[in-house]
C-alpha cells in the first residue's frame, strides 16, 4: 500500500550523496546549461579584444574575468541542486529578504557607472548587481506563499505573494529598470496561472501591465526614447539595434568566420546585450538555432517534470523559475532581431557579466533541485489511486 500511493521508486539506504543526487537530477539541463557556458566562453574570445582595447585592458583580460564567473556559476548550479526542496525554499525565503533591503538602500549607495540607473552596488574590486539574485528568491517565496494559501485554514498567500512581488517591481521601476521588471510579473504571472487563478483576474492584471506601461511611457524619458526607438519605422543604420541587424544579416546560414566579424568593435554592448549578434555575424545561423534548442531543452525538461510533480509549492516554483530563465532568453533574442524594444538584459549563461552569470546558476541551481526525482512519486501516482 505505501508503494502504491508514495510511489514505486524505492530510496536506497545507504547510497552516497553523489550517486543519489546523479540518478535524480536532470542530466539534460545539466547538460544544456555546460554548452550554453562552452557557446558563452567562445564567444567571450570574439568579444573581448574589442571591449579590452577600449578600456585599455590586455586583450583577454574580460575572457578570464567571465571564464572565471562561469565555473563559479557552474558550481554554485551544481552545488544548489544537491539541496532538498526545504533548503532551497529557507535560502530563498532569507536571499528574499535581504535583497529587498539592498534594494531599498541602493538609492542612496548604488552606483550607475554612468548608465543613467542606479542598479549597481559597488564594492570596490568588483560591483554587484542585486536585482539578478532577487529574482529566483522572489520565485520560490512566491511560491511558498501561494502553494500556503492552498492549504485549509492556510495564510491569505495569494494576496501576500502578489504584495511582495509589487513592492519588488516598485524598487526596480525606481532604479529605473523596466526589464527586470517585465521578467518578475511575467515569473510571477505563470506561477499564478498554474495555481488556478481564473481569467478575469489574469485579464485584469494583463491590463494593469498595460496601463502601467502608459504611464511609464509618459512619465520616464529613458522608457519612452526606447519604445519610439521601437516603433519607428526608420532604423537609424548607426544605432545599437542598427549595427545588431546589419550583423545578423551578414551572418546568413553559415557566418562569416570566426574572429572575422565587425559588429563587436562597433557596438559598445556586444558582450552583454547584443552577444547574439556575435554569434550570428560569426557563426552564422546554425549557432543562433542551436542556442536556441539548448534553452529550449532547459524549458521543456523542467516542464515535463513539474507536471509530474505532487507538491504544489514545487509545482509553482519550478513553474516561475523556468519561466523566468525561458523569458529572459526569449527578451535578450528579441531585442537584437528588433521584435522587441531595447530591455538591457542579458542572454542567460552565454553573455558577459558576474552577477548575471552567478545569479543564473543560483536560479538553474534551484530548478534542478527542484525538479529532482523523489521517492514520493509523482502526481499520477496518487489520481490513480484515488480512482481506485
Amino acid at each position: 500500500m505505501t508503494e502504491m500511493v508514495h510511489g514505486s521508486m524505492p530510496a536506497h539506504v545507504g547510497e552516497p550523496v553523489l550517486s543519489r543526487w546523479w540518478r535524480t537530477v536532470d542530466r539534460w539541463t545539466i547538460s544544456s546549461v555546460l554548452l550554453l557556458v562552452g557557446v558563452g566562453l567562445l564567444l567571450a574570445l570574439a568579444s573581448s579584444p574589442p571591449l579590452a582595447a577600449r578600456n585599455h585592458q590586455a586583450p583577454f583580460h574580460y575572457f578570464e574575468r567571465h571564464a572565471i564567473f562561469a565555473a563559479m556559476s557552474v558550481a554554485i548550479m551544481l552545488f544548489i541542486s544537491m539541496r532538498s526542496p526545504e533548503t532551497v525554499r529557507r535560502w530563498a525565503v532569507l536571499g528574499f529578504g535581504v535583497g529587498i533591503l539592498t534594494l531599498m538602500a541602493l538609492p542612496f549607495i548604488g552606483s550607475d557607472f554612468g548608465k543613467g540607473a542606479t542598479r549597481w552596488l559597488s564594492l570596490g574590486f568588483t560591483s554587484i548587481q542585486p536585482s539578478e539574485f532577487v529574482k529566483p528568491c522572489l520565485a520560490v517565496t512566491a511560491a511558498w506563499l501561494l502553494a500556503a494559501g492552498q492549504d485549509l485554514n492556510g495564510p491569505p498567500g495569494r494576496l501576500l505573494s502578489l504584495g511582495i512581488t509589487l513592492s519588488t517591481v516598485g524598487l526596480l521601476v525606481i532604479q529605473p529598470d523596466f526589464g527586470q521588471s517585465v521578467l518578475v510579473l511575467f515569473g510571477w504571472g505563470a506561477m499564478y496561472f498554474v495555481s488556478g487563478a481564473s481569467m478575469v483576474v489574469i485579464l485584469a492584471l494583463a491590463g494593469a501591465a498595460v496601463t502601467g506601461g502608459f504611464v511609464a511611457y509618459n512619465t520616464s524619458e529613458h522608457f519612452a526614447r526606447r519604445i519610439d526607438a521601437f516603433l519607428s519605422s526608420e532604423l537609424d543604420a548607426r544605432s545599437q539595434l542598427g549595427y545588431a541587424t546589419s550583423a545578423i544579416q551578414e551572418g546568413g546560414l553559415w557566418g562569416m568566420g570566426v574572429g572575422e566579424g565587425q559588429v563587436k568593435w562597433q557596438l559598445p554592448d556586444a558582450h552583454t546585450d547584443f552577444v547574439i549578434a556575435v554569434a550570428a555575424e560569426e557563426y552564422g545561423f546554425l549557432l543562433v538555432a542551436f542556442i536556441i534548442t539548448l534553452y529550449a531543452v532547459i524549458c521543456l525538461r523542467a516542464l515535463t517534470r513539474l507536471t509530474r510533480e505532487r507538491d504544489p509549492f514545487i509545482r509553482l516554483a519550478g513553474t516561475g523559475l523556468v519561466a523566468m530563465v525561458s523569458a529572459q532568453a526569449m527578451i535578450n533574442m528579441g531585442v537584437a532581431v528588433r521584435l522587441l524594444p531595447a530591455k538591457g538584459m542579458t542572454l542567460p549563461f552565454i553573455s558577459q557579466g558576474g552577477s548575471s552569470l552567478l545569479a543564473m546558476g543560483v536560479m538553474v541551481g534551484m530548478l534542478l533541485a527542484l525538479t529532482r526525482t523523489r521517492p514520493q512519486g509523482e502526481i499520477g501516482d496518487l489520481l490513480q489511486t484515488r480512482g481506485r
